[in-house]
């Protein structure tokens, strides 16, 4: 059973979109979707440098052009079942067949531009904790004021709240975390400082006429299946402020059978993680196009099963 998956913000770099638009017809597709959403995506995704494309309201609707551009490339497809990582959510509804890519991007262009404005209100930011025990970690931020706001499994947890909150977890790293990572993002994404963007993206939402998923689509709320179209919109509003539970998506996947995991253009994150949490499962991410093919022989394989 293939699981596809697409990931999230942070995952982006410079240039990383350049060798696609040389795909038949991307370009064009790019173009179109530019022009839908008043942002100009080729040139974020091939000129633009890192701190242009760090930004939020670029990031993300970048992140899902290109996740759509890649899952695209690779042609018929029959997975057995779609989830993505924060903003990959909205990437693994079209796959899913809950929305389409005009209105996906639309949604995401008003995420991304709702999440920058509730981030630039406080300082805040994310680290990423390295080793400890969960049942541990998890007390000792929330002891600090800080919120979990990725438990990724495999031994990583995403701590999100102010600077000064983070610096003192920097002062006080909990048993047995090796390492406190700051990351590169614009604020303290799934904690209550969203809370402004979940007021803006529901108005959006309310816009939007979803159908039901037509395969197996797992939520980071809390790694179920969802069945009702109108259910993955709500969780995609909600989601904003609330932590993202990748490592409850990973025990679905083991629970559903999955025996092979492609992750869609800029992957490489979500693979790194399936390695150590889901031993067995092949993986393969999609950087560039030279690894369409290889990535076509494993949906071979493993979809038909």
């Amino acid at each position: 059973m293939l699981v596809l998956v697409a990931p999230g913000q942070g995952a982006q770099t410079p240039g990383f979109l350049t060798p696609w638009l040389d795909l038949p017809g991307a370009a064009d597709r790019v173009a179109a979707w530019s022009d839908a959403i008043g942002l100009d995506l080729a040139h974020f995704g091939t000129q633009a440098d890192a701190d242009a494309i760090r930004d939020t309201a670029v990031a993300q609707p970048l992140l899902v052009a290109a996740g759509l551009l890649s899952a695209s490339a690779l042609g018929a497809t029959a997975p057995g079942a779609v989830a993505g990582h924060s903003v990959g959510e909205i990437t693994a509804a079209v796959l899913a067949g809950v929305l389409d890519e005009t209105a996906a991007l639309t949604l995401v262009r008003k995420r991304g531009l709702a999440m920058a404005e509730a981030a630039a209100v406080t300082r805040t930011g994310m680290s990423a904790l390295l080793g400890g025990d969960p049942e541990v970690t998890i007390p000792h931020l929330e002891k600090l004021g800080l919120t979990p706001a990725n438990v990724n499994g495999a031994g990583q947890i995403v701590a999100a709240g102010t600077l000064e909150e983070l610096a003192a977890l920097e002062a006080d790293k909990p048993e047995g975390v090796r390492r406190v990572v700051a990351l590169k993002v614009a604020g303290a994404f799934h904690t209550r400082h969203m809370a402004p963007a979940v007021d803006v993206l529901a108005q959006a939402a309310a816009e939007l006429s979803p159908a039901d998923p037509t395969l197996t689509y797992v939520s980071n709320k809390d790694g179920l299946a969802v069945a009702t179209g109108a259910e993955v919109v709500s969780r995609l509003v909600g989601q904003v402020a609330n932590p993202v539970r990748w490592d409850l998506c990973m025990e679905t996947f083991k629970e559903l059978g999955v025996t092979a995991l492609v992750e869609l253009c800029p992957g490489g994150t979500l693979t790194g993680l399936a390695k150590r949490a889901l031993p067995g499962v092949k993986t393969l991410a999609l950087k560039t196009p030279d690894d369409l093919e290889a990535a076509r022989e494993l949906i071979a394989e493993h979809a038909s099963a």
